[in-house]
């Protein structure tokens, strides 16, 4: 996974602080150092103090959404390594497209089993609660 500057024709020059960034993503400057660690991120370097710019902006949400809708941060990164492909993000959003919909089946498919339990659950507990007026 890499978090390279290879396009940065999106990237204004506006650059973050890592405590503009915290708040406004609502993370930890922790997290976003992990992230960075993970090479998700590549924020410039001056000094120890790390600048953010527009390109890492748009991946700090892209990964947040990731994370929120259960992928893995090694999913996340494949997903935003597909940007720098040079096809116009065309096959980023095949992939994501596809990613999504896989994760919207299995979640339905978990849903459908968690509802089929609660109703198991719920004709057990009307069983006990029969027998104890016995």
């Amino acid at each position: 996974m890499s978090a390279s500057h290879a396009d940065s024709s999106a990237d204004t020059g506006a650059r973050y602080s890592i405590g503009q960034m915290c708040e406004e993503f609502g993370v930890t400057a922790r997290a976003l150092r992990f992230y960075e660690d993970e090479r998700l991120i590549a924020p410039q370097r001056v000094g120890t103090q790390r600048l953010y710019s527009e390109r890492d902006r748009a991946r700090v949400a892209w990964i947040l959404r990731g994370k929120r809708v259960g992928f893995s941060l090694a999913e996340i990164g494949e997903l935003l390594d597909l940007y720098d492909l040079g096809d116009q993000r065309r096959t980023q959003r095949q992939v994501t497209l596809d990613r999504c919909q896989e994760r919207i089946e299995a979640l339905t498919r978990q849903k459908a089993d968690i509802d089929e339990t609660i109703e198991e659950l719920e004709g057990f507990v009307r069983l006990l609660q029969d027998n104890s007026e016995d």
